[in-house]
């Protein structure tokens, strides 16, 4: 790796509290891959390019590609209800479960909660136990008319694989994908990652990285977020979806026309993102990112793809600051190899009583926000964790940080761990603020 980037890496590393990173890239066919730090810093071992990582939600778009190869034998349909293969799927809502698609669930366009990480145990029936009690899931936005990141959707894809395949989740994603695709290290959980170097999460507390526990996520949501992968096989992984849908020893395992579909603009998603068949799409200067971050127990990383300039750029940290360090390093990679540079968007000022109009708290699954007046009449953004997986111990909520408008109804924060999250409120039909959408979270308006 070129010295500016370990310059920037290992700044980064001590203003983010990042133990360990390690970073893959794929460039007019050459593989380069750097790593540092440590796994552990309770039990430290060197970083290297096949430490295994939790990649979180990068694993959704390993169940959607499982998903698009079943497309292809004809066992599921994008456009079939989820009940034709699913016939007991239920919500709150029966009018969503009934119409309910698998278009839905990969564009994270489904409407109900999205973030419920209720543990069913560890044996074979955890992804049936948990779609069973999704019959308790609110409904949050109307069936296809708001976009807000749902992994619950996940576990039903999950689910559709083990019916139709007739295996667990984990048998079909190794016998469909990892072992074609070579990626003979990637597992799903602890007991596949303790034999190889792996690395551990970090919180922070009190400006500190310390050790997370529990390791993992439960079971139940594998599919959601439990791929366990190293950057050498995310190469391996990123290398095939550049390609033209072949193995490396020439099996095909989709069409090109999938994997087009999967980088396709499905659906508009958050600020300037759409999604396609699980994956993220943004546009930057003359170039179409596909991409997919992930956030684990005190583990943050990112894969991205330029598929017209046959670029890939895989980054893993063991912090759950990890994002703002590989923010930064997937920009700089932009700017080295494609000649990418982001612009920075423009604030705008907007009245008083529309700002005002703002303010109050916003409630979501995993945190609240509260937008609330700053010292010289701007709006400042609070963020509160609510610790739903029983982290330990427990990071410390960000500190508050100002907010810069971009529109009207759209700003960014420029401060401290939130700095550059942005945020959407979202309105009804009459006008009235309904929603504040942000991490692709839809958090709804909390009445006073």
């Amino acid at each position: 790796m070129r010295p500016e980037l370990e310059d920037l890496v290992r700044e980064g590393m001590s203003r983010h509290h990042v133990p360990g990173v390690a970073i893959g890239i794929l460039h007019d066919g050459d593989e380069d891959i750097a790593a540092y730090g440590v796994t552990n810093l309770e039990h430290p071992l060197p970083v290297d390019a096949d430490t295994l990582f939790q990649i979180a939600s990068i694993t959704k778009t390993i169940t959607a590609t499982v998903v698009m190869r079943l497309v292809e034998r004809d066992a599921l349909d994008l456009d079939a209800p989820v009940r034709r293969y699913l016939p007991e799927f239920r919500l709150r809502d029966e009018d969503a479960a009934s119409r309910a698609t698998l278009r839905h669930l990969v564009t994270h366009t489904g409407g109900w909660l999205g973030d419920s990480f209720t543990d069913f145990g560890r044996g074979d029936d955890a992804l049936a136990r948990y779609v069973t009690a999704m019959a308790e899931l609110e409904q949050l936005t109307p069936l296809g008319e708001i976009w807000h990141y749902s992994n619950s959707g996940f576990a039903v894809l999950g689910r559709l694989i083990e019916v139709v395949t007739g295996k667990t989740y984990e048998a079909a994603v190794r016998e469909l994908l990892f072992l074609p695709l070579g990626m003979t290290k990637s597992g799903f959980n602890a007991d596949d990652a303790i034999t190889h170097r792996v690395a551990a999460g970090h919180v922070i507390v009190d400006e500190q990285p310390r050790v997370a526990r529990p390791w993992a996520f439960p079971r139940a949501a594998t599919p959601v977020g439990g791929v366990v992968s190293s950057v050498r096989e995310l190469l391996d992984y990123a290398r095939f979806h550049l390609g033209d849908g072949r193995a490396p020893n020439g099996a095909r395992l989709l069409s090109t026309g999938s994997l087009e579909l999967m980088r396709t603009r499905l659906a508009p998603a958050d600020n300037d993102r759409g999604v396609g068949v699980a994956w993220f799409l943004r546009d930057i200067g003359n170039v179409t990112f596909q991409y997919h971050g992930g956030s684990a127990v005190g583990q943050q990383g990112i894969l991205m793809l330029a598929p017209e300039r046959r670029f890939a750029i895989a980054v893993q940290a063991n912090s759950g600051r990890g994002a703002l360090l590989h923010a930064e390093i997937t920009k700089w990679a932009q700017r080295t190899f494609l000649g990418v540079h982001e612009e920075e968007a423009e604030h705008v000022s907007i009245p008083a009583a529309r700002r005002k109009e703002l303010v109050g708290r916003y409630t979501a699954a995993l945190a609240d926000l509260e937008l609330r007046p700053g010292t010289n009449g701007d709006l400042i953004v609070r963020s509160t964790y609510h610790n739903l997986l029983g982290i330990k111990p427990a990071p410390t909520d960000p500190p508050p940080s100002p907010v810069a408008f971009l529109a009207e109804d759209r700003f960014v924060c420029l401060e401290g761990p939130l700095k550059d999250t942005k945020g959407e409120i979202l309105r009804d039909r009459s006008g009235s603020v309904r929603w504040l959408r942000s991490g692709g979270r839809v958090y709804r308006r909390v009445k006073s």
